[in-house]
């Protein structure tokens, strides 16, 4: 692909004409021109700074599509939304658009009237659309929240790895990298995978003036009062953050008896409460939200006064993100932690919950080899997950380094179960059809199995007999579409292609159970330096532009509790006293007797992971949780639970 020289005044006429701005901010314009030359870049601006207006205003200069990369559907309207309101041609394709939806997406693909294509990164696992997007001529690959690329980074999506490949493969000149959140190794880590120069890294500073950080310790008994009597002087609307779903429904419910306007939002609430409470914050119904980290990324409100973590952040990349969301109008507002160390044991617990054994790993691969015909594996997450007891996070982990070492390779997904319920009789539908295809739709419904109201189709049944199963799918969606029949899809199975000869290397389990080990370090170490963080007696906001790789921050904001002279000292106020032994004892030896009874051996992660209250397949399906003993060490940190189940005898 050719690219001409824009000169600064087309630009600025561009920026006016669409955007109605009369300037770019600050990294915009040398991130555009830079990209419009031919090269490919990696914007680092802070959360709310203008990071799309990089890629919506250069795709209007380039001459074919431009396929952006979002982690979030919510993420993907807000933009498509505001592209549309621009007069600029945009679109998405997603789980949400009927059939017709997509195919008239695809169309305006294909004859070049859309500027922007929008996906998630796991439509790329469907070979239809790898087939389909490979006769597109793209311009530019443009990678939102590009911190998922990086194994190092925090939010890390395994599925992002991927894109590197994908960029090959279709060929795309220009990519376009947009995080707000990358330190120093993960900055490389991100420009490396791409080929970005460093002189292309465009980062504008992440210290943000009008933002106080305040850190406060306290014990986990005063922290409600200590909020309540914060928040009432408040007039603004804040969020307050907490880990667990459980403690969004508690905090905000003493908060509501206390006269506070709140509620609670996390991902355990349906879309639709989710939406409406949203809706009431964004419309300042609600003055406050007591959320996890589900209620942030997509949400567009520049007049947050205040961001208050009622609990311990995942990371300082977390906590960064998170207070980021605060002042964007550019007014003071107040980012406060009430900190302790109670919540230590729980952020680690996360991070080693999701670290599998080799054995586990050996176990999916035996998997593998024995479900695999012809070449091919047909998997579904869940199922793969129980076999092999691996929490989906680290499968999907798994399965992507699979790929990247060329053990396995994406082919396509499908719904392998089919159930519907009639809306009209079958004899009305039927009538409705020619003596063709009335015989082939009799022949669904004779292969649907009926219990009450809704029938399971027997797609096996039907493509013994001959039928195709593409065919057989695509009459069932048209009788949905059509209004005739309510059709509900489930089971979704992922098909593998195996190279045998690479899934039976000797090293291969132990090479991935390595793998996993390091990310795990990594993510304890990032623990720590949250930790170090908070107790800091030097300028909190200058210490976190440095952690950003900000060398242009002031060493004192002034205006920070550190600054203040209010420094942190960091305590437990929960006991974190073991039971006795004797009872430990009693506890693991029963579990040790059950799980060598269901033919699972009893190892030393296995018995850990149950009194530190961790949940995986395996616990779940043998109903750990109505065992004694089970979350009997949950706030003790898990190398100290370790030593305590092998100084017992155990797991040896």
């Amino acid at each position: 692909m050719e690219f001409r020289i824009m000169t600064e005044s087309v630009l600025h006429q561009t920026l006016a004409q669409y955007f109605g701005f009369s300037e770019f901010r600050p990294g915009q314009e040398q991130t555009i021109t830079q990209l419009v030359n031919g090269y490919s870049s990696l914007a680092i601006f802070p959360t709310g700074s203008g990071k799309s207006l990089c890629y919506q205003l250069t795709a209007l200069q380039l001459p074919n599509l431009t396929l952006v990369i979002s982690p979030l559907l919510a993420l993907m309207k807000d933009q498509l939304e505001f592209l549309k309101s621009k007069g600029i041609n945009a679109a998405s394709l997603d789980s949400t658009l009927s059939r017709e939806e997509s195919q008239s997406v695809m169309q305006n693909v294909r004859n070049g009237s859309t500027k922007v294509l929008m996906i998630s990164v796991e439509r790329f696992k469907n070979e239809r659309f790898r087939e389909f997007i490979k006769q597109v001529p793209i311009s530019m690959l443009v990678v939102d929240e590009a911190h998922c690329i990086s194994e190092w980074g925090h939010n890390f999506r395994p599925d992002y790895l991927k894109l590197p490949d994908y960029r090959n493969e279709l060929d795309i000149p220009l990519v376009l990298l947009l995080t707000a959140t990358a330190t120093k190794k993960v900055k490389h880590d991100m420009a490396s995978r791409f080929d970005i120069k460093p002189e292309h890294i465009v980062q504008t500073g992440f210290y943000r003036a009008n933002l106080d950080l305040s850190v406060y310790a306290y014990p986990e008994d005063e922290k409600i009062p200590a909020l309540v009597g914060y928040l009432k002087q408040q007039t603004g609307a804040g969020i307050v953050y907490v880990t667990l779903q459980q403690q969004a429904e508690q905090v905000a419910k003493q908060l509501q008896a206390a006269g506070i306007n709140v509620a609670a939002y996390h991902a355990g609430l349906d879309d639709g409460l989710r939406q409406s409470i949203q809706n009431d914050f964004m419309s300042n119904q609600k003055q406050v939200i007591v959320a996890t980290i589900a209620f942030g990324m997509g949400i567009d409100k520049s007049d947050i006064r205040f961001v208050v973590h009622y609990d311990l952040p995942k990371s300082i990349e977390n906590y960064s993100q998170e207070i980021g969301r605060a002042g964007r109008d550019g007014k003071l507002s107040e980012c406060i932690t009430l900190a302790n160390l109670d919540g230590v044991a729980t952020l680690e617990n996360f991070v080693y919950a999701d670290t599998p054994e080799q054995t586990s790993i050996q176990a999916l691969i035996d998997e593998i080899q024995s479900q695999q015909q012809h070449g091919l594996w047909e998997m579904q997450e869940l199922s793969a997950s129980k076999v092999s007891n691996i929490r989906l996070l680290a499968l999907k982990t798994l399965l992507v380094q699979l790929e990247l070492k060329g053990v396995i390779e994406a082919k396509y997904a499908f719904y392998a179960d089919f159930r519907f319920k009639w809306l009209h009789t079958e004899h009305k539908i039927l009538s409705l059809f020619d003596p063709n295809r009335q015989q082939f739709i009799q022949q669904i419904f004779a292969n649907t199995h009926f219990k009450k109201v809704w029938g399971t189709v027997d797609i096996q049944a039907l493509v013994q007999q001959g039928h195709d199963r593409n065919r057989i799918v695509a009459a069932l969606d048209y009788l949905h579409e059509q209004g005739l029949i309510e059709l509900e899809s489930k089971r979704m199975m992922q098909v593998y292609q195996v190279d045998e000869s690479k899934l039976v290397q000797p090293d291969l389990a132990k090479d991935l159970a390595d793998y996993f080990l390091e990310k795990e370090q990594a993510e304890v170490k990032r623990i720590a330096a949250m930790l170090r963080f908070f107790e800091l007696n030097t300028c909190l906001s200058y210490n976190l532009a440095r952690y950003f790789d900000d060398a242009n921050a002031p060493e004192h904001c002034g205006h920070c509790s550190a600054c203040r002279g209010q420094v942190a000292r960091l305590e437990q106020s929960k006991s974190t006293e073991f039971p006795s032994d004797e009872t430990l004892r009693g506890d693991l030896n029963a579990l040790r007797q059950h799980l060598m009874q269901i033919g699972v051996a009893p190892s030393l992660a296995i018995l850990t992971r149950f009194l530190t209250g961790m949940t995986s397949p395996l616990s779940t399906s043998s109903k750990f949780r109505q065992r004694a003993g089970f979350g009997s060490c949950t706030d003790i940190r898990y190398q100290a639970v370790l030593g305590k189940v092998k100084q017992l005898g155990f797991g040896a």
